[in-house]
Parts: structure tokens; sequence; C-alpha cells
């Protein structure tokens, strides 16, 4: 079991610590001194002012902070949380993650999804109802110029004569999100990777998707990926999936139950989870980094 941690710009208004470059640099260390295996960043370049105000939360950008993570750090994989791929152009997302991986020594983990926020959609000047369509051509459009030179193709909004984007990286894992069976089939036919949404039942209405909360759910869930999986024709145990538990409780808590967790862990790991996200608080950076610090003591270096 891998372990990543998303960054804890988690709320609004946020620690003006967690905007500077040392700050950054502190957290992006402690979390591979504490045995993290990958840092990860939201994706929300123009949020509305009213789902802030309504519990939404400020990001950085996620290609420019994980280039940032790259050049401090000598470990850690390097995972958007989750980048909406239809918000950019194809090719521009190809040569940033291209660039990064490249310079990072070939540390990036590309996980992508279609996105909830309407008004961050129009805001970007990309239709919403086409999001889907623009997610497709998009993964088509990174397997196709990583892959060949003079790549054509026609998109919805665009018209590749011929292209040709250096460098090409050796291996980009691309990471579905989403708890949709339509996620779950693509990361089937075109994805290395399922990474869901966990999503109380509230929160999955709010959001439009299907509620995910309980360990009995994400088994439901990877039932149906496994048999696309089979019917793909490949194999399992190449598909990565990365989940993120609550089992004992909070971490920044006096009362986190270490064993609970544990076993909680050991738990999805049995049912193919291989990644495990970790949460830390965003009131403060020093929190955040001595909570990371305790959870990597206590559970990810814990004897098994």
């Amino acid at each position: 079991m891998k372990h990543w941690v998303t960054y804890p710009l988690i709320g609004h208004p946020y620690d003006a610590a967690l905007l500077t470059g040392a700050g950054l640099t502190r957290f992006a260390r402690a979390a591979e001194a504490a045995g993290v295996d990958g840092i990860g960043f939201t994706d929300h370049p123009a949020p509305s002012h009213k789902w802030l105000q309504a519990g939404g939360h400020d990001a950085l950008d996620p290609l420019a902070a994980l280039a940032f993570v790259a050049a401090a750090t000598e470990r850690l994989r390097l995972i958007p949380n989750i980048l909406v791929l239809p918000y950019r152009n194809p090719f521009v997302v190809a040569k940033a993650v291209a660039t990064i991986d490249a310079l990072s020594g070939g540390r990036f983990v590309l996980a992508v999804a279609t996105g909830y926020l309407r008004g961050e959609y129009r805001a970007l000047g990309v239709e919403f109802d086409d999001r889907n369509a623009l997610f497709d051509e998009a993964i088509e459009v990174l397997r196709g110029v990583w892959t060949v030179d003079d790549f054509a193709y026609e998109g919805r909004t665009f018209t590749a004569t011929g292209q040709t984007a250096n460098p090409k990286p050796a291996q980009v894992p691309i990471w579905i999100g989403g708890n949709s069976k339509l996620s779950r089939r693509r990361v089937a036919t075109v994805g290395d990777g399922w990474s869901p949404f966990p999503a109380p039942r509230q929160l999955a209405a709010t959001s439009k998707t299907p509620p995910l909360e309980t360990v009995d759910d994400l088994a439901g869930m990877l039932e149906y990926l496994w048999q696309q999986v089979d019917e793909a024709g490949r194999d399992r145990a190449t598909i990565d999936v990365a989940f993120q538990t609550d089992a004992g409780g909070d971490i920044a808590s006096d009362g986190f139950d270490v064993a609970a967790r544990l076993e909680a862990l050991d738990e999805l790991a049995g049912l193919g989870v291989t990644w495990a996200g970790i949460s830390v608080p965003g009131d403060s950076l020093d929190h955040a980094i001595e909570t990371l610090e305790r959870y990597g003591e206590q559970v990810i270096r814990a004897p098994r």
C-alpha cells in the first residue's frame, strides 16, 4: 500500500503560510520524510465566490505547484487531485505534464476527471454539457501526442494537422477519477488507475455523483470495475486504485484510533486498493506538518 497526501488547502479562508514557497517546501519535504509516496493538489482555477463561501476551498494551480514540488523533493510522486481535463486544451496539458515528468525524473501521475462546477466551466468558456466528449478526446490526444510524431486529430474546438511534441514521457500513468460506471469503463479501456471520490449521500447529491461512504459501497463499485477490466482483456494487477478512508476518525485528533486505521487499510488492500489517501488539517501549516509526521510514525511506518 502506498500513501498520498493532498496539500491542505481545504478550506476558505486559508492559512497564508500555505501559499508561500517556504511553506510548500516544508510540507513536501516533511511528507517525503514521513514516508508518504505522493502529493496532490486540487484543481480550481476559477471557483465562484458563492461556492467558496458555502464550504468550498481555495487552490494552487496543480501543474505549477507540482513543478515546484518536483524541484524540492527527490522521491514524491506528483499527482494532481484531480486535474479537470476539459478545462484546458489537451496539447497544453500534454506539454506541461511531459515537461514536469522529464524534469522530475519520471515522477508524474496524471489523475484526471470531468469536474462538476458549472460556474467554473462558464468562467473558463467551456460548455459544461460537452465535458464528457471533451474528456474522451483529451485522453486520445494525450496518448497520441506522447507516442508519435506528426500527430493529427480533429477535435471539437481545434484541428491538429500534424503536431510533434517533445519530450515524450516514457510512461505517465493516467488515473481516472469519478464514481460513475462511465468512469470505471474508461479506466478499464484507457486508464492506468481509478481514483473514486469519497462522497456521503448529501455531498453526492450536490456534486451529482454516486454516493461512496463505506467499504461496502467501494466493494460494489470495484466489482464492476474488475468485471470491465476482465472484459477488456487487461490484467487487474496493472490497475491502481486510490481511495481515502476515514476509519479511526480524525488523524489530527488525540482520539485517533491507529489500530482501526491499520485494519481498514489491510481490508482495502484486500479489495485491490493500492494507494491510500491522507487528509491533514489546513488550519495552519505547523498543524498540518505535525499531523503528517505523527501519521507517518503511527501508520505508514508501523510494524505490520
